[in-house]
């Protein structure tokens, strides 16, 4: 693999994990994995040029229909594609049509780039998405197999233990905080071939004590309330938290610094 490759841009592809929520900005906006990346390699190579056509909530029929020709047409050194998982959380999912229409993304994407990267997305312990882990785990399987069939290089977010604390989460329980975003960012980076900058961004963070037994009811009542109602009335009607919502970043163009930091994870509002 070369070390610090001379990658000119990047395209990313998928839903709210790729949008980069719950990583959030002071102006509202979200910044995510895919954004630090960008800014990396950015630093690496100048002119360097970026485009994110995730949105959130989108299933891969959409991401296929939505956003694979435009990431071909732009013809970009890196492509990134994560997609599907939000089918796997359906109550009914044809996990038949989900690899036919991921093999079908690959097979378009892999000759449009130098690089295609998938990615096994970040998992985390918790009843409700206990009963979906089959079907996640039967999608990450064919992430392999696709990886290995079209020369494409996989990052294996959900063996890395760091990724499973709950700290790593955001109030919604779904996505991820803005220190969870720079783990996958750096996993991204040093799979593509680069330097590390954080060795051991797998490593779990230290053991704290675990809050109450009245804590956690609390905070189990509100997340419900907040967004485990909406969530499944969402599930249920086949709406979309993405329905109507462009593309974060539809242009391959030059990238720019964003303005601002992420907000402290308790400043986050719940999406």
């Amino acid at each position: 693999m070369q070390t610090n490759p001379a990658h000119t841009s990047l395209v990313a592809l998928g839903d709210s994990f790729t949008e980069g929520m719950s990583d959030l900005l002071p102006d509202g906006s979200y910044r995510g994995w895919a954004d630090l990346l960008a800014a990396r390699m950015a630093a690496h190579n100048p002119g360097f040029r970026y485009a994110n056509l995730a949105v959130r909530g989108k299933l891969i029929a959409q991401i296929v229909a939505e956003q694979v020709d435009v990431a071909v047409a732009m013809r970009p050194d890196v492509i990134t594609l994560v997609g599907g998982l939000n089918d796997t959380l359906r109550p009914k999912c044809d996990m038949g049509r989900v690899r036919a229409l991921l093999e079908e993304a690959v097979e378009r994407l892999a000759p449009a780039c130098e690089q295609l990267v998938l990615m096994r997305s970040p998992g985390r312990s918790g009843p409700v998405l206990e009963r979906f882990r089959p079907r996640m785990e039967e999608l990450f399987s064919y992430v392999d197999d696709l990886a290995g069939r079209h020369g494409s290089l996989v990052v294996d977010l959900y063996g890395a233990r760091s990724l499973a604390d709950p700290r790593m989460w955001d109030v919604d329980r779904l996505h991820l905080t803005g220190e969870g975003h720079r783990r996958v960012a750096e996993a991204v980076w040093q799979v593509l071939g680069y330097a590390p900058e954080d060795a051991g961004w797998h490593t779990p963070m230290p053991p704290t004590a675990p809050p109450g037994w009245t804590a956690r009811r609390i905070a189990d009542a509100r997340f419900a309330r907040r967004h485990l109602l909406p969530w499944i009335g969402r599930r249920l009607t086949g709406r979309s938290s993405g329905d109507g919502l462009p593309a974060k970043r539809p242009e391959l163009l030059p990238y720019e610094e964003p303005l601002g930091q992420s907000l402290p994870q308790g400043n986050r509002p719940g999406t």
